[in-house]
């Protein structure tokens, strides 16, 4: 019998985004495993701002990667984010919106719920 993987407010882990395909493993929903060392949990509605911030941290998401099956973000699309760097962006006052019901529950070994719960969209 499998156990259902939760979110950050106690529910059954809804999916993030399937067009584009998100997720570690590439199913639409925000679950690491094995090899994700970024600890991509996070489900959010990135923005313009985030977007920039995170390039200039050396991680561009907006430009497509194939290799990767990575098809670049536009503001307004849902990506899984790793953890810390959602934290980061937070901390920075860049923090994109969440969706609570699609971000895992590990997300709360990184930032506190009440962070993500006035980020909620």
């Amino acid at each position: 019998m499998a156990i259902e993987t939760r979110n950050v407010i106690g529910s059954v882990l809804k999916p993030c985004s399937l067009d584009p395909l998100t997720g570690w493993h590439r199913d639409g929903c925000c679950r690491t495993g094995a090899g994700d060392q970024g600890v991509h949990v996070v489900c959010a509605r990135v923005n313009d701002k985030f977007l920039q911030f995170s390039k200039n941290r050396g991680n561009d998401l907006t430009t497509p990667r194939p290799e990767f099956g990575f098809p670049g973000l536009t503001a307004g699309d849902q990506w899984c984010l790793c953890a810390a760097r959602w934290q980061e962006a937070f901390e920075a006052g860049c923090a994109p919106e969440v969706v609570l019901e699609a971000t895992h529950e590990s997300a709360l070994e990184f930032i506190d719920l009440e962070s993500l719960k006035a980020h909620a969209c």
